[in-house]
């Protein structure tokens, strides 16, 4: 399958695609759990609690707005915790290549 790393994200400026499948429209992001706030492993430090509050949520809302952003460009958006299983999380975005190839294929 042919990708591309760190694609920039149309009409964004400074956001990117972790992996995108261009032909797809399908984006994959693989999200920090420090930095986007993971509710099972994301933790504050214990200083500056409040300004790292606030940097955690704009993140979470700035990922939101650039999926919806790439939904509203027909794309398809996976995101993913890096805590997953790297193998799991491969099959599912291989499924989903393969499904909107055939759907693809279906339309022509």
């Amino acid at each position: 399958m042919r990708y591309r790393v760190n694609l920039p994200v149309p009409g964004l400026l400074r956001r990117t695609i972790d992996v995108a499948f261009t032909r797809s429209k399908i984006a994959v992001f693989v999200d920090g759990c420090y930095w986007h706030g993971c509710p099972d492993h994301g933790r504050l430090p214990n200083s500056n609690r409040e300004w790292w509050t606030e940097k955690l949520s704009r993140n979470r809302t700035r990922d939101l707005q650039t999926a919806q952003h790439l939904k509203g460009l027909g794309w398809e958006v996976m995101r993913f915790w890096e805590h997953q299983d790297p193998k799991e999380l491969a099959d599912m975005v291989d499924r989903a290549v393969r499904l909107s190839r055939t759907s693809e294929a279906e339309r022509q």
